[in-house]
């Protein structure tokens, strides 16, 4: 399998908010409520488009899996925790519609994004992940990508990772 992201459009705002509900929803019913509960919205959707990068895999009209990045710090991560990095690029708002979760579409997603973010160019991935059950955090660092801090943010535990090159 080898997904193809293409950057996305206004146009995708409603389908994008539908993706995000469904996966917060997902983890809702598996982990039960926490911050991961809110899904966003259209609005959000349209925000996110003009502050960095959207990016969509499509499967016939049907959006499997999402990712953005952006130059543009996230309010949560604080990047005293990060290596020196000259351009890093921030990754938000992944997701992978949850029939097709667990079948390597995130995997895939995120060396996508390795190469997106060598062409920009940028020379680190930031995220952070939710220190918790529901968290991806493991899943991040399977993929390669290095833990360098845990956090309390608003009440919310996080743990910051980094991928550099």
């Amino acid at each position: 399998m080898r997904v193809r992201l293409e950057i996305a459009s206004v146009a995708d705002a409603p389908a994008l908010a539908t993706l995000r509900a469904a996966t917060a929803a997902h983890l809702t019913a598996t982990f039960g409520k926490g911050p991961w509960s809110s899904s966003g919205t259209e609005r959000g959707v349209l925000l996110e488009l003009k502050r960095g990068r959207v990016f969509v895999w499509r499967e016939g009209n049907e959006l499997i899996a999402t990712l953005a990045l952006s130059t543009r710090k996230p309010w949560a991560i604080d990047p005293a925790y990060f290596r020196q990095s000259a351009r890093p690029l921030y990754l938000t708002s992944m997701g992978v519609t949850p029939a097709r979760q667990r079948t390597g579409i995130g995997r895939e997603c995120l060396e996508a994004a390795r190469e997106i973010a060598l062409a920009w160019p940028a020379d680190s991935i930031r995220l952070d992940a939710y220190d918790a059950v529901a968290g991806a955090g493991e899943f991040y660092r399977r993929c390669g990508y290095a833990e360098v801090g845990r956090v309390t943010y608003r009440k919310t535990p996080l743990i910051y990772y980094e991928q550099t090159w």
